[in-house]
């Protein structure tokens, strides 16, 4: 294999996110490696406007395809996840093998949250850095003008799936992620900041009780998909002073 360096940059959602630091870094590949997920992907658009505003050519990848059955347990998900991570990880060898130099990989926020592009470069074996970007959480508490735990508490970032489980474990206080439009029932009096593509096309917030603005949210949602082609959203909710679910 021809020598190769991998440079894991952040760039949150877009270019208007790229910080200084990351944006030397890309000054310094060769290309970017990304994968396409279908003929027309939104997403891959963002990432060549990234490209282009650096100047890096970048190279594409059909995304392997990934079991995303509703009904999967916790092994069934973990191993689907696992199936489609081996894909891509032989995908990108390919293309590094053949082109060597320095590569870059986007990754959407920040490569420390909800995100295997680290695991999946440390498998190639290869040298890497990583450049952190601005995260969801991040832009979440900006645009809503909030800090994301109260004085002197924790905040736990989750995902859907596992919200009820772990405000079953007693969490007041989450950030939740990868949601799909996240199930709310039984958490009308519950806090909510909400938002989705923030800092992109398609930005939408809504901040309230549950309870009073769950249809606004969905409605956001499907507002947020209908504006930029795809749709990522996340929330902070906040469980009652009380303490009462």
């Amino acid at each position: 294999m021809t020598a190769t360096e991998v440079r894991v940059v952040g760039f949150g959602m877009g270019p208007q996110h790229v910080t200084p630091e990351a944006a030397a870094a890309l000054a310094e590949c060769d290309y970017a490696l990304a994968v396409a997920k279908g003929a027309d992907d939104p997403l891959l658009a963002v990432r060549q406007a990234v490209c282009d505003a650096h100047g890096v050519e970048l190279v594409v990848v059909p995304d392997p395809e990934r079991d995303r059955s509703p009904g999967l347990d916790r092994v069934g998900y973990e191993g689907a996840v696992a199936d489609w991570y081996a894909a891509r990880l032989a995908a990108y060898r390919t293309v590094l093998d053949s082109r060597g130099g320095t590569c870059a990989f986007l990754v959407w926020g920040d490569p420390s949250l909800y995100d295997g592009t680290i695991r999946i470069v440390r498998a190639l074996g290869v040298g890497f850095d990583v450049l952190p970007g601005i995260s969801a959480p991040q832009a979440l508490a900006a645009r809503h003008g909030i800090v994301l735990h109260e004085v002197g508490q924790p905040v736990h970032v989750t995902t859907a799936r596992r919200l009820r489980a772990d405000v079953g474990l007693g969490q007041r206080n989450l950030v939740v992620m990868l949601t799909s439009g996240v199930d709310l029932d039984g958490f009308e009096d519950w806090s909510i900041w909400w938002g989705a593509n923030l800092g992109g096309t398609g930005e939408r917030l809504v901040a309230g009780l549950v309870g009073d603005v769950v249809a606004e949210i969905g409605a956001a949602r499907a507002a947020a998909k209908a504006e930029a082609g795809w749709v990522m959203d996340l929330f902070l909710l906040r469980g009652p002073a009380d303490g009462a679910a």
